[in-house]
């Protein structure tokens, strides 16, 4: 008998799926201690939670028989995976569950803005009849931004083109086939939407590249008679710039779901009749629980079942298969991908990756996968693996051809990756030196050796004297130790670049100082872990 523990209120319809398989008990225990639930988790065999329940190293520590844990929603922040990887337990979510609940929501805070819904609603229980006062505006001609064209993004399009909207969208990884289908007018780049957009809607994952994406610098582009929605992770948009631009008058209105600390720390917005504020309600419908609900009972299932394995976000066994060189090729090949997508900007458009040598003769499709995790995680808010990477890429219409040669060229074998987006194109080329040593050994054309490991800055620079002196004189003024270097030239060129790996992260300062040395063309800093 499989036993699958609920430790979080889920929607009858999942927990009446689990007892009608066969060979399969439901055991439900919501409400329960850290310590209760590190008691009882390993008498079984499958886990569903939603966001109450803390999945955390106690409560693994004796995991038992216990070998999935299904999420009954998206965000994982409340599971140790690395601890449950550690320990062979499969993790998995259900991300599409919610989609047109939020999509919904989206659509609802643009219709509640324009027609001044809320407000129109509070004078009139007040005892008030003011109609002129709340004269709103149609969205039908309106022109809607869309960032980021995900699953969400594009069901909001979809929506909105009901309302005969034009919409103009824009994603920073890649733009899905479909777009241009849908009738998306897919831009190069944000501007386009700020400058024109009566509505913008974002519905990006929150990182270090899209948090404060609109600021302040960004609000003054827009119309004044914009209106500005965001139901997708608080930050994205910089509450405080939006704070001052409604105090202002600079902007029509704006609507929050989301926000940097939930709950809100204060209620500042509600001093304006124009911002709408909700709770975090985009999930929150009655059929996306049971879809969420009946999804994560159902793959929990299929995954104790021996059936298909998905929406995994950990692949426990995966590692461990891989013959040792191939391990270390994918280790490469993952911190390559990292590496490329801080100094690749702009949108994907094409992917290659070439073996060279030794390692072409072996099966390297887990290679690929683990370099397109590295490439491509810091547009996801869930973990990659290889589980899941190729399914998320295809989604958002990126894919990598591959090629293979058994003749070696410099090195014994090598891996090489070219990325090629709307803005550059970049190549790295990497090799593994007597079985266990990673090394970059080629960034655009320039010969280099640099370790891939810890924070890597990456120079592209004017090929003159007192590079390395100058570049270590402020690295060892904010007490950055430099731990391996390398350098390489195009003479002809006079262009050089310079990659060093250090002990730590430099800080918005030391790189700003190091900006601003004469001979630097561009900068980044990259964390390879």
């Amino acid at each position: 008998m499989i036993k699958i523990l609920i430790t979080d209120k889920l929607a009858q319809e999942g927990i009446d799926l689990l007892n009608a398989a066969d060979g399969v008990e439901a055991v439900v225990k919501t409400g329960i201690s850290e310590d209760e639930l590190a008691k009882i988790i390993g008498g079984h065999d499958g886990l569903i939670i939603r966001s109450g329940t803390k999945v955390t190293a106690k409560v693994l520590a004796n995991p038992g028989k216990l070998k999935a844990i299904a999420r009954a929603g998206v965000g994982v922040d409340n599971i140790d995976i690395p601890e449950a990887t550690r320990k062979g337990i499969l993790v998995m979510n259900t991300p599409g569950g919610n989609t047109l609940s939020a999509a919904e929501h989206t659509i609802a805070l643009m219709l509640a803005m324009s027609r001044n819904v809320v407000p129109a609603c509070n004078s009139l229980k007040a005892g008030a009849w003011d109609r002129k006062k709340y004269m709103g505006n149609q969205l039908n001609g309106k022109i809607l931004g869309v960032i980021g064209l995900g699953r969400i993004g594009m069901a909001v399009a979809e929506m909105a083109k009901g309302f005969n909207m034009k919409i103009l969208g824009f994603d920073p990884l890649a733009a899905p086939a479909d777009a241009e289908k849908l009738g998306i007018e897919v831009t190069d780049g944000l501007e386009e939407i700020f400058k024109e957009a009566d509505y913008i809607s974002v519905h990006v994952p929150r990182n270090e590249q899209t948090l404060n994406m609109i600021d302040a610098e960004q609000i003054k582009m827009m119309k004044p008679t914009v209106r500005l929605i965001n139901c997708a992770r608080g930050g994205i948009i910089n509450e405080d710039a939006l704070y001052n631009a409604l105090a202002e008058g600079a902007i029509a209105g704006a609507a929050l779901d989301v926000y940097p600390t939930e709950p809100p720390a204060n209620t500042r917005f509600s001093e304006f009749e124009n911002c709408l504020v909700t709770p975090h309600l985009g999930a929150s419908t009655t059929e996306a629980q049971i879809d969420v609900a009946v999804e994560a009972a159902q793959i929990l299932v299929d995954a104790l079942g021996g059936g298909p394995v998905r929406n995994a976000l950990n692949a426990p066994a995966a590692a461990g298969a891989m013959p040792p060189v191939v391990s270390q090729y994918a280790e490469l090949a993952q911190r390559i991908g990292t590496l490329v997508s801080t100094i690749a900007s702009g949108r994907i458009k094409d992917i290659e990756v070439q073996y060279r040598g030794s390692i072409a003769e072996m099966a390297v499709e887990p290679v690929t996968l683990h370099f397109a995790i590295g490439l491509l995680q810091q547009h996801f808010e869930m973990p990659l693996n290889t589980v899941n990477v190729a399914i998320l890429a295809k989604e958002r219409g990126i894919s990598i051809d591959e090629t293979k040669n058994i003749e070696a060229k410099d090195v014994a074998a090598s891996f090489s990756a070219k990325v090629v987006t709307d803005k550059v194109t970049r190549t790295v080329t990497g090799s593994v030196f007597g079985g266990t040593q990673l090394r970059i050994i080629e960034i655009d054309g320039f010969n280099i050796e640099v370790t891939p490991q810890g924070a890597v800055l990456v120079i592209f620079n004017d090929d003159k004297p007192g590079v390395i002196g100058s570049v270590g004189t402020v690295c060892g003024k904010h007490n950055i130790n430099i731990c391996t270097m390398g350098v390489g030239q195009k003479p002809a060129e006079q262009k050089a670049i310079l990659a060093v790996s250090l002990d730590r992260e430099p800080d918005a300062k030391a790189i700003e100082e190091l900006g601003k040395l004469d001979f630097v063309n561009e900068i980044y800093v990259c964390k390879l872990n």
